[in-house]
């Protein structure tokens, strides 16, 4: 049998019950227009590919358009290997090879690049269904694997059915992939267990063409029910005289018998192939070789002519892994690592990449092997932006061939420290780091190692320790001007979290006069940094302005940081600007940063629901990429937006998950943001005393104007400290508005506050009005009915009814307007032309099902995906991002209970006009 036709055909042999099973779900798929995943798991031979291949062939007859790859053992850390072979190959392919290289030309945003990926694969399921297949999945890269626990879940309401197949591991990337789909659409695991005995005797009828004696059932009992073990058993009898010697029944021993007729030029160069991977380049295997392509032609053609390998014009490829393994076998570990060793050099020297390199590295490399550690670091850089955390595994890789004496062991070092700290690992960065700062190295590598751990003390919310480990290496001397002018930098950065701005305002500018003179940008992005950090603690934001605008000019991955300094200075008109070229610009930017951005735009210009929306899909990011930066403060603001809303459950829900993400994040400005939100519950709950002592507990992690998100609460501090009978407390906090007013005079919102601030605290109708009046310039409507309810509140105590009614009127059309319905129903104007005053009331809910239930922002979206648009083009209509408009799909799809975008289509076609819009 030298073809794989007879196993490809007999292959199927006791799986009808499997086959049936992915029948149905094609069928799913095809009928409901929603997604569905497979995985067919099993051990090595099992038929795992043959049954996946037998699946395309039928998802093709039902018009599916197919995109089939194959994950490799040798390549399983190139970037985005095992994907692109499942979108590049086919007679249809998903993606052309030049779509793929502008893919691959951004892959240092695995956010974007995923979402850019749905989005092809969105616009072909348009017009047909699609099966993207991928087998041998344990050897999944991490990009693609990163990718594939994004893209079913992202794409669940598109006919695409996703099929893997593996070898079972509970840890492995198959079951990672399928536990990220897990709830969002239909999954089965299609387990292939041993064949019975008589599909065996089947598959040897097939194989042999005729009946099967007692002494070939006898052979067969060998192979355990393994298909490919008994294929590869019965290659050696197809066609020939059987003889009373027995075939050995492990496929090593088997493979070796056939090896031993070939020519031992032929069996080298297997060897050689073997090496390299299951699939290899005849360039390749010749120079590991030794020998000229020339000269190794007949042993290729023989390799072939034996069934041991295909050739499809470009690459060689053992017909199936177990018999490049049991090649591999025969070749003793001491001649494998060397020649895994040479392999890397080859491969390097013909121009492949150092990544592709690298699996031959791991294999053969020894201590001391520099040319080695040069070729993990090189590719450790080329793949950081990309894959982080295989960047820190190479890095880790690379350090431990360095012997500790040598000088490169502290270089080698600080870049393994670097790519730890970006993959999120700072625990490990901050052990290596200090460890090498124990082997006591020279001033300047000390200093150099210090800058190098500033992210990683920064993430860690260690800013004590990192001011002291700043000044502790700028007092010791001996820097390098570079390292000297980051080390200068970070230290600003961290008094930036002190009491004493202005101390640390006078850092950074220093740092920043140092890092322009030397030239070093590095040291530059980080004064500007913290320049910003600083000024926005300290509630100068015109200041702040300036240096994150210009930080974003330097580099565009600051431009979130610069759209909020504009919403602080109530600049949303060029807030906006900025965030609509930043979606033309997606690709560059700090995709769970941008929508950081857009939720605060949102919220402040009273966008309830898309600001929900927003905040929910940047915890999604920042899970994705396992960096959470916001998840504490997103948790407080949707917690407040549930208690606007009335939804008290939801905004408990929220308040248990900041607790849990504080744990994880427990900086000065977090436990201030959840002290102020559990305040706010106890207030809700009646519980007066124990609000007014969570605003002093805000007070003692810096004053309550100190923590830029509570800024535009102040006023819901005051009342419950008013409420309390607390006086000092609300003077306190007014007195902290008005200091926060004069360093912003030119922003009314921070104006109007302050006056609002005042106004509640000395009980000053009077006050109240003026805060009326300066908020009618501020685009915060959420801020403006605030101050009208207060004045309402002040006026209906002053015996002034009519006044009262209208300003109470006017906050509740504005809250009602921004969809704070609770807030709104407290204010609601009482028969006597008055107000319902600040007491509890009972809210209309909002229905739990059906269209009802949706928010305006999740209809409009409903509504175009209804008309066909695809996600990319209602982002584009909505002028919002493809995540927030995923996000909205996914909450109106669980509303509407719905799965599929027909069936969406068909719920939103059959609505009665009115009841659509």
């Amino acid at each position: 049998m030298g073809s794989g036709e007879s196993l490809t055909r007999s292959g199927l042999r006791g799986r009808e019950a499997e086959l049936e099973e992915l029948q149905a779900l094609i069928a799913s798929v095809a009928r409901t227009g929603s997604s569905g995943l497979a995985l067919i798991q099993g051990e090595p031979g099992i038929g795992k590919t043959t049954l996946l291949a037998e699946t395309v062939t039928r998802a093709e007859a039902a018009g599916f358009s197919v995109g089939l790859g194959k994950a490799d053992e040798l390549h399983h850390i190139v970037p985005l290997s095992s994907l692109a072979a499942c979108v590049l190959h086919g007679d249809q392919p998903l993606l052309s090879d030049d779509a793929f290289a502008d893919l691959a030309r951004n892959q240092d945003q695995r956010i974007w690049l995923v979402e850019r990926l749905a989005e092809a694969i969105e616009g072909r399921a348009c017009s047909a269904p699609v099966l993207i297949g991928l087998d041998d999945a344990q050897w999944a890269d991490p990009l693609s694997r990163f990718a594939l626990k994004q893209l079913p879940a992202r794409l669940r309401t598109s006919p695409v059915l996703w099929m893997l197949a593996g070898r079972p591991d509970p840890a492995g990337p198959a079951e990672e992939i399928v536990a990220a789909a897990a709830g969002g659409l239909p999954a089965v695991t299609v387990p292939l267990g041993p064949l019975s005995g008589a599909a065996i005797r089947q598959l040897a009828a097939d194989t042999l063409g005729a009946a099967v004696d007692e002494r070939v059932r006898h052979l067969l009992d060998g192979a355990g029910g393994n298909p490919f073990l008994a294929v590869e058993m019965l290659a050696g009898l197809d066609g020939t005289e059987v003889s009373g010697e027995l075939v050995p029944s492990t496929l090593v021993l088997g493979v070796r018998g056939r090896l031993k007729s070939l020519q031992p030029s032929t069996l080298r160069f297997l060897q050689m192939g073997a090496v390299l991977g299951r699939r290899f380049g005849f360039h390749d295997a010749a120079a590991l070789y030794g020998r000229p392509p020339a000269s190794l032609i007949s042993a290729l053609e023989e390799a072939v002519r034996s069934g041991l390998l295909d050739d499809d014009g470009d690459q060689l490829v053992f017909r199936h892994d177990l018999l490049r393994q049991a090649v591999y076998v025969d070749v003793p570990p001491s001649a494998r690592k060397a020649l895994h060793r040479e392999a890397a050099g080859h491969l390097v020297a013909a121009g492949h990449q150092p990544i592709d390199a690298v699996p031959h590295i791991l294999r053969g490399a020894l201590p001391g092997d520099e040319e080695a550690v040069a070729l993990l670091r090189r590719a450790a850089e080329s793949v950081l932006p990309v894959t982080p955390g295989l960047a820190a595994d190479l890095m880790t890789r690379a350090l431990e061939l360095v012997p500790p004496a040598r000088p490169l062991r502290f270089e080698v070092g600080e870049q393994a420290i670097l790519c730890l700290t970006r993959a999120g690992r700072s625990r490990e960065a901050l052990s290596i780091g200090d460890r090498l700062l124990a082997c006591r190295p020279s001033l300047e590598v000390f200093s150099r190692l210090q800058a190098a751990l500033g992210a990683t003390l920064w993430n860690l919310d260690l800013a004590d320790e990192l001011r002291r480990r700043a000044e502790s290496a700028l007092a010791a001397g001996g820097a390098a001007p570079e390292a000297g002018a980051r080390l200068a930098a970070l230290r600003a950065l961290a008094l930036s979290r002190g009491q004493d701005l202005a101390a640390a305002r006078e850092a950074g500018e220093a740092a920043l006069r140092a890092a322009t003179a030397i030239g070093d940008r590095e040291a530059h992005v980080l004064a500007l940094s913290g320049l910003g950090e600083i000024a926005q603690n300290a509630g100068d934001n015109a200041i702040a302005l300036e240096r994150f605008a210009a930080l974003s000019t330097i580099d565009s991955a600051f431009l979130p940081e610069e759209i909020v300094a504009h919403l602080h200075m109530d600049g949303f008109a060029s807030g906006g600007r900025l965030l609509l070229q930043a979606a033309d610009n997606a690709g560059t930017m700090r995709q769970a940063m941008m929508l950081w951005a857009q939720g605060q735009h949102d919220l402040g210009l009273g966008r309830l629901d898309d600001a929900d929306a927003d905040l929910t899909t940047v915890e999604r990011l920042e899970d994705d990429v396992q960096v959470p930066v916001q998840q504490v403060n997103a948790r407080v603001i949707r917690s407040r937006i549930a208690l606007l809303r009335g939804d008290r459950e939801a905004a408990r829900e929220h308040l248990a998950a900041a607790r849990v993400k504080l744990v994880a994040k427990p900086n000065p400005g977090n436990t201030a943001a959840v002290r102020f939100l559990e305040a706010v519950h106890a207030e809700a709950d009646g519980d007066i005393g124990l609000a007014v002592d969570k605003i002093r507990q805000v007070q003692r992690e810096g004053d309550f104007m100190r923590w830029r998100l509570l800024r535009d609460w102040v006023d819901s501090a005051i009342r419950m400290a008013l409420r309390g009978a607390d006086q000092e407390l609300a003077e306190d906090l007014a007195a902290q508005a008005g200091a926060h007013a004069e360093r912003n005079p030119a922003t009314p919102t921070a104006t109007g506050i302050a006056a609002q601030a005042l106004g509640l605290a000395k009980n000053d109708l009077a006050l109240l009005e003026h805060a009326v009046a300066l908020l009618e310039a501020s685009p915060r409507p959420l801020v403006r009915a605030a101050a009208y309810a207060d004045l309402g509140q002040a006026l209906l105590a002053a015996g002034r009814e009519p006044q009262a009614a209208a300003a109470l009127t006017q906050a509740h059309a504005m809250f009602a307007e921004s969809g704070a319905h609770a807030a709104a129903a407290r204010l609601r104007p009482g028969r006597d032309g008055a107000g319902a005053g600040s007491g509890r009331a009972v809210t209309k809910q909002r229905p739990v099902q059906g269209w009802g239930a949706l928010t305006a922002s999740e209809k409009k979206v409903a509504r175009l995906i209804a008309e066909g648009h695809t996600n990319r083009s209602a982002a584009d209509m909505l002028v919002v991002s493809p995540h927030t408009v995923n996000t909205h799909l996914t909450s109106a799809f669980r509303k509407l209970a719905v799965n599929s975008r027909v069936q969406l289509a068909n719920m939103v076609m059959a609505m009665p006009d009115a009841d659509r819009s």
